[in-house]
């Protein structure tokens, strides 16, 4: 049942404007061209530019997980269990993850002119063992996709009470249209507003939610510190999974179709990589606001606020620190605002997921293997 008429009025008419400038964007695009094609629909005539690659890079991976997983892990550290701003690994990693593939595979990937992350190993191992290779790659971005739209849904169902499969549905079908209209170009062009969104709609949130009456000083020193909390620590026998989880986000952030796809699309080798980097700079910037709102919450006592669910000791689920700081601590309108910046997180993820999976399986399962060319070798 909905119980805030308003937002959902709002989220609606978000989900509308960022559909009609996926459809137009991508139209208008494809028909500049002579006539659409395979490169045109994936790779948008790899003619990626540093401004529009620069955001489309930067929003990918700033999705729903990206937002909601940051600020979870600095709340964390309400636990006592050496959680906090420390064990926010994803945004560093993945930042490290863009660099390196910066430096190593961006640039003879483009001028390779690939279509897709799986090209090399099919051009040297095969058809089939390309098209086996596909799976993994597929699984991966269809579990990403899932924790996304999972973000977004309980955020949805705390603002505005709207059940979670509800906005997981319409969300994937709306993201899924334009990308089928438009392909990659519809992509970057949203990208550019939901990046943009999102960092307004989260930004805005901060200052109002800090004034609460319920929030203490966000800075002040835990006891027995010189720092606050909520920066969390590790404990020595911890170091190894620290360590360990660097290293997975760090290498296993690099094979992703989602960041080759800007890569084989920009304009030039050169282009490619200095989008990389940059990407990686904007990774970095996009984690601040959500850091801050994990720290708004650590420094809260739900038990001041009209939020019920609260535990004796003043603390909540950390799930769901990001709806219930923008619900609970900060005006109506400030709340819908940072509601339109999580959707527009979730959207600028899905929908590259979405075209990444379809274009693995087309250029590297159903070209080489289920054509009738193919189907002729077997």
């Amino acid at each position: 049942m909905v119980e805030n008429v308003w937002g959902l009025v709002a989220v609606l008419v978000f989900y509308v404007v960022i559909l009609v400038i996926g459809i137009v964007a991508g139209r208008k695009e494809l028909s500049r061209k002579s006539k659409s094609s395979t490169t045109e629909t994936m790779l948008a005539g790899r003619g990626i530019g540093m401004f529009v690659g620069v955001f489309t890079m930067t929003a990918t991976w700033v999705g729903g997980g990206y937002i909601n997983g940051t600020a979870e892990a600095v709340y964390k550290a309400v636990e006592g269990n050496g959680q906090g701003l420390v064990w926010a690994q994803a945004p560093v990693g993945f930042s490290i993850s863009l660099f390196i593939a910066g430096v190593f595979f961006a640039k003879p990937m483009r001028e390779a002119g690939y279509m897709t992350m799986i090209d090399p190993f099919q051009k040297k191992l095969g058809d089939w063992m390309g098209a086996v290779l596909v799976l993994p790659a597929v699984s991966g971005e269809i579990f990403w996709s899932a924790s996304i739209l999972s973000a977004l849904g309980s955020t949805l169902s705390v603002i505005i009470g709207l059940e979670l499969w509800i906005s997981v549905i319409v969300s994937a079908c709306v993201a899924l249209l334009y990308v089928v209209i438009g392909g990659l170009a519809s992509v970057v062009f949203t990208d550019v507003i939901q990046l943009f969104c999102i960092a307004v709609g989260l930004v805005t949130a901060i200052p109002f939610a800090m004034q609460h009456h319920a929030v203490g000083d966000v800075f002040a020193s835990a006891p027995n510190s010189t720092v606050p909390g909520w920066l969390g620590h590790i404990e020595g026998r911890d170091w190894g999974l620290f360590v360990d989880d660097y290293l997975l986000l760090m290498f296993g952030g690099i094979p992703w179709q989602v960041y080759f796809q800007r890569v084989l699309a920009s304009r030039s080798p050169q282009v490619a990589r200095s989008l990389s980097f940059l990407g990686s700079f904007g990774c970095l910037i996009m984690a601040v606001p959500p850091a801050l709102i994990g720290a708004i919450g650590y420094s809260t006592d739900w038990n001041q606020t009209s939020y019920s669910g609260a535990g004796e000791d003043g603390t909540v689920s950390s799930s769901l620190v990001v709806p219930l700081v923008l619900q609970y601590l900060t005006p109506p309108v400030v709340a819908v605002i940072g509601l339109g910046a999580v959707s527009a997180a979730v959207m600028s993820s899905a929908d590259s997921s979405m075209l990444s999976s379809s274009t693995m399986f087309a250029q590297n399962v159903y070209k080489p293997v289920f054509r009738p060319q193919g189907l002729l070798r077997l």
